[in-house]
């Protein structure tokens, strides 16, 4: 079992910055890679960026230059620095970790913080 607790939301206004944290406890042997998604009233949960194990990572095409993942999963930790923020980006940011153990699959989620840029 994986437990994934956020941490960083809150308000701020366009332009600003953020950064949200990732803490991760459990069987961590099992997690390859970790990433943060978001889900706006109204839209479905989208995949915002992505890292893996060996450190290589990953941003949606719709945060590139603006967003920054980075941590270490052997270290329990994983961060978004959001920069440039706007309007558009006010969300609940949740954390991701799929697990594969005996061909079996899972994907934990921490329970979300709340992302509010004001215009």
């Amino acid at each position: 079992q994986v437990q994934l607790v956020e941490s960083g939301g809150g308000l701020a206004q366009s332009g600003g910055s953020l950064r949200l944290s990732c803490a991760a406890s459990g069987s961590l042997s099992t997690i390859n890679a970790m990433g943060w998604y978001r889900q706006a009233p109204g839209n479905q949960r989208e995949l915002v960026a992505t890292i893996t194990r060996a450190g290589s990572s990953s941003v949606a095409a719709s945060v590139k230059g603006r967003f920054t993942i980075s941590g270490d999963i052997a270290k329990n930790t994983v961060y978004l620095q959001m920069n440039s923020l706007k309007p558009e980006d006010t969300a609940v940011y949740y954390c991701n970790a799929p697990s594969s153990v005996r061909g079996w699959h899972y994907d934990y989620w921490g329970q979300g913080t709340q992302v509010t840029v004001s215009s």
